[in-house]
């Protein structure tokens, strides 16, 4: 499967008497009923651990993006109607700052690590700690409530699976509870998110501003709000999307595949 295609269901799974895996690129399998899956005894894989340096630079580079108003900077930059560049025109601190990455897996953590050489004071909320090795390397702070953390960061990066337990974990309530100076990055799914809360919120100025790779739905129409706002940033969903990184995606497609269809144990099986 590639961008979630072909779609998986009954009628498909049907069709296919012998099919033995379904090989998905990404990491996200939301797309996937595994219950179905499972109930014809078809086998599922991913690629998880492949697609997290290049999205963690991605999530880097949306919070620099968006710190320091580089979008809106190019438009003042090329306009035919620039005559001169406002002294007042300024941007946020990003060294320094406080970081909060909701869901320290392999995305989240590579962003702490990038994000301590910008000496951010970095803050995380996962479903589970991490041990006090990995937590000193990056000198990472646990939450273990996720209002303790919107409270405090200048930044708050989603770096979460898509769940029913994640879905619109993001809301009014929350982005209520964050500074009014905060920025919300997204590179994990759209839903995670309540967009018509987040358009509410930036226009009425209780977060300052949004950076974001995934929307709801994809791409967003051409009319939506969030398209028109200057405080927000959208990208095309490209968190591994380097040549490097899609060639290895495959490559571990095909190995999965392979064992698969071989009765070896699958690389990246998901259960």
């Amino acid at each position: 499967m590639w961008y979630h295609k072909p779609v998986i269901n009954k009628e498909l799974l049907q069709s296919l008497p012998n099919l033995k895996i379904v090989a998905s690129s990404g990491v996200g399998i939301d797309h996937l009923d595994l219950n179905l899956l499972s109930s014809y005894g078809v086998k599922v894989s991913n690629t998880p651990f492949v697609v997290s340096t290049d999205t963690a630079d991605l999530g880097m580079a949306l919070m620099l993006a968006s710190a320091r108003r580089l979008v809106e900077g190019y438009q003042m930059a090329v306009s035919p109607d620039t005559d001169y560049f406002p002294a007042h025109w300024l941007g946020a601190e990003v060294s320094g700052a406080t970081l909060g990455i909701v869901g320290m897996g392999a995305i989240g953590y590579k962003v702490a690590e990038r994000a301590k050489a910008f000496e951010m004071k970095i803050l995380y909320h996962n479903r589970n700690q991490r041990n006090k090795e990995e937590e000193s390397a990056v000198g990472a702070i646990y939450c273990k409530k996720i209002d303790d953390l919107l409270q405090q960061s200048d930044f708050v990066l989603l770096s979460v699976n898509l769940t029913p337990q994640t879905h619109k974990l993001i809301g009014k309530r929350e982005l209520e509870l964050m500074k009014p100076t905060a920025t919300l990055i997204n590179i994990s799914r759209g839903l995670v998110v309540d967009q018509d809360a987040l358009v509410e919120a930036l226009l009425n100025k209780v977060i300052k501003a949004a950076a974001l790779d995934v929307t709801y739905p994809e791409p967003l129409p051409r009319d939506h709000p969030l398209l028109k706002l200057k405080n927000v940033i959208v990208t095309p969903h490209i968190g591994s999307a380097t040549k490097k990184t899609r060639h290895l995606m495959m490559e571990n497609m095909i190995e999965s595949i392979e064992a698969g269809l071989t009765g070896l144990p699958i690389p990246n099986e998901v259960f």
